[in-house]
């Protein structure tokens, strides 16, 4: 629980700030122990649980606060607390940052290690590799190197993530134009031209027919075809991050996707190899850090193959031929790669090249399915559009020609 307080320190000097502890007292005594006289005390409770609404904070600032601790750390500061006391002056204008710090900052005082604090904190949703990697950092004694190559990776993520917001810019526009488009072409004009319609005694062709009765399903229902695609949208993001055995269902047919599953498979093949090559770099074992790399694969599928490669690596085989006898085929060119780093004993240096080789070749073929999207979109907006255009016209036609 997190606690809000103001009052008087020992020299008399006004203090306020927050404090977390198990309940009411145990905050008291901590206030007590600092010779702080309160003059108001109150929980602050927060809005949603933790991992269900809570906000992951951006990766830019997760990347500046990295840099800066790694900066301080390097520069002599005693301790992580020290490096947090001087990182959270940088916030004082963020509410919520400061309340954040805060937290780290009271856990760490407390003789938390840095991983647990990061981990049980509840202000923000954190990613598990970054608080992973913390760990075996606090483990290995390389708590700055890690977090200054956590800032470059983070960064680059970034870099990655904008690049592909930018690209889809112009699809997701010509999505939403069209939805609209289509929406009001059934909802409005099409009921309007039915009514000349109705005065016709003639049969109607099946597609004129089907079109009628899809605008008039949309213009008398059109709330609750609303509702009913944001309940079914949160309950898949629910059941998704939720529900293990649906996840994995997801993600396996994510990967069978053409192009979008090779996307996705090096996407994960290139965090992988980064994250191994900067623990290889902090002196931790490549086992071990094969291990905990293997927790940072959000795809289920891709993260069970490691994860049971990893165990297989704990009892002394090769990873390259773990993987190769896994039931997912991952891309052989990356086993061959670990098969070279495990004969020439230059694994870091291998899984490095590995990772910007993919993250190169993810640009590369993010670029392609971009420069694909844009015309199937268009066309199917188009043919969507001419279907309902030709249902339109078909009766006028049929009309025009029994008058002659």
């Amino acid at each position: 629980m997190l606690f809000k307080y103001k009052g008087l320190n020992k020299e008399g000097s006004k203090v306020k700030g927050n404090l977390e502890a198990y309940d009411l007292n145990e905050v008291k005594v901590k206030l007590k122990n600092q010779g702080i006289i309160y003059s108001s005390l109150q929980e602050i409770k927060p809005i949603f649980k933790k991992n269900f609404f809570t906000k992951e904070l951006p990766a830019k600032k997760l990347s500046s606060i990295c840099r800066n601790l790694s900066i301080y750390l390097k520069s002599g500061v005693s301790s992580i607390v020290y490096a947090v006391k001087l990182e959270k002056q940088q916030h004082q204008d963020d509410k919520k940052m400061v309340v954040f710090f805060d937290s780290i900052e009271n856990s760490l005082e407390e003789g938390n290690s840095f991983y647990n604090t990061l981990e049980n904190q509840s202000i923000y949703t954190l990613p598990s590799f970054f608080k992973q990697s913390v760990k075996v950092a606090e483990e290995s004694g390389t708590l700055g190197v890690v977090l200054k190559e956590m800032s470059i990776f983070l960064k680059n993520q970034e870099k990655i993530k904008g690049k592909i917001t930018s690209a889809m810019a112009y699809p997701l526009f010509i999505i939403m134009v069209s939805f609209f488009m289509v929406g009001f072409m059934l909802s409005v004009v099409v009921p309007k031209i039915t009514t000349m319609f109705d005065q016709l005694d003639q049969e109607l062709p099946k597609i004129t027919t089907f079109v009628v009765s899809l605008g008039d399903i949309v213009n008398e229902n059109w709330v609750g075809i609303l509702i009913v695609f944001f309940t079914v949208l949160f309950i898949f993001s629910y059941m998704y991050k939720h529900i293990t055995k649906f996840t994995y269902q997801v993600d396996t047919f994510l990967l069978k996707l053409p192009l979008f599953g090779q996307i996705i498979q090096t996407s994960e093949l290139a965090k992988f190899s980064y994250i191994v090559s900067v623990l290889i770099n902090s002196g931790v074992t490549f086992v071990q850090a094969v291990k905990l790399s293997s927790n940072t694969i959000k795809n289920r599928l891709i993260a069970t193959t490691f994860q049971k490669a990893s165990d297989e690596l704990v009892k002394g085989k090769k990873l390259s031929n773990a993987l190769s006898k896994q039931n997912y085929n991952i891309d052989k060119s990356f086993i061959q790669a670990i098969a070279l780093g495990e004969e020439t004993s230059q694994m870091k240096d291998i899984l490095q090249n590995l990772s910007e080789l993919y993250n190169q070749e993810n640009d590369d073929k993010i670029n392609l399915m971009l420069s694909l999207l844009e015309p199937v979109l268009i066309l199917f907006v188009g043919i969507i559009i001419g279907i309902i255009v030709t249902a339109m016209l078909l009766p006028i036609f049929s009309m025009n020609l029994n008058m002659q």
